[in-house]
């Protein structure tokens, strides 16, 4: 089906690319320096919780192997992925700390949940626990039933560490046009869920580099790249989200080495996830958010 998809957008865009960006980053040095530097300035807060939700094999634990890759300046893969089963390889609700020095971690943590499927996959209703700080680390995901009060995974009185701070979804750029009815209402529901608890919301396409040519000839036509911000403006009208919320992304996969190029679109969408996670902190209690 990929194939099919890859070789329609060779033909109908043919790589098309706009004369300049239209969107414009920042620059990696300073942006990493200030995201290894944040504190939370809520003194209830010592980390901003950060869950990613989405599809199966959308790249939701690649996005964190790509995170950490760049603070280590190294490839690494501490959230072990899968590219062959079709299904959710993440079956545990895990946390995953980002180390800035030898010493010490960063002020955020990634948690990565099962992916949505059609049949099968995470319930809605986990996610939107999770939101609230009521799954425990390490608990397995039941397709067949939701996380209930009397479950051990179940945490009853979660601080506001344990709360999410931020909500990302993560879908493969050329995905976005098939992802099917059923997918796109559990991830509305759990956006608006997380709206109704004042989180706000980031959305990361990855695999660019598979949906554009130009874009797989040079990573830097990603913001060019007509056919991807296309892309963008179709998840935009699916989740309701704004366009300046949702960014474009190339995972490290089979990369052994990181570089600027690839950097430049991670930490560009970090910068934004935790300026959205700051700004949310300052919010009152159930205020609503983008």
């Amino acid at each position: 089906m990929l194939n099919t998809v890859r070789s329609h957008i060779n033909k109908e865009m043919g790589g098309a690319l706009f004369s300049q960006p239209w969107r414009t980053m920042p620059g990696n040095q300073e942006t990493l320096r200030n995201l290894k530097s944040y504190q939370p300035k809520n003194e209830q807060v010592t980390h901003v919780r950060i869950l990613l939700h989405g599809p199966a094999g959308a790249g939701k634990s690649g996005f964190i192997n790509s995170v950490d890759s760049v603070f280590q300046g190294r490839a690494t893969g501490r959230a072990l992925t899968d590219s062959i089963s079709g299904t959710s390889f993440t079956q545990k609700y895990a946390t995953y700390k980002i180390r800035k020095d030898p010493e010490s971690f960063c002020s955020f943590i990634f948690n990565d949940i099962m992916g949505f499927e059609s049949s099968y996959g995470v319930h809605e209703e986990d996610i939107k626990l999770a939101l609230m700080g009521h799954v425990k680390d390490g608990y397995r995901f039941l397709s067949e039933r939701r996380l209930v009060e009397t479950d051990t995974g179940y945490n009853s009185d979660p601080t506001m560490d344990d709360r999410v701070h931020v909500l990302v979804s993560v879908v493969p750029v050329m995905s976005v046009s098939l992802l099917s009815e059923e997918i796109v209402k559990k991830m509305r529901a759990v956006r608006l869920a997380a709206s109704d608890l004042g989180i706000p919301q980031v959305a990361i396409l990855t695999k660019v580099d598979e949906a554009c040519p130009k874009v797989k000839g040079n990573i830097k036509n990603v913001y060019k790249s007509k056919y991807l911000k296309e892309q963008v403006e179709k998840f935009s009208m699916l989740l309701g989200l704004p366009v300046n919320c949702i960014f474009l992304v190339k995972n490290y996969s089979s990369e052994i080495q990181t570089n600027d190029d690839c950097n430049a679109y991670i930490l560009c969408a970090m910068n934004q996830i935790i300026s959205l996670a700051e700004d949310s902190l300052d919010n009152p209690p159930n205020q609503p958010a983008c």
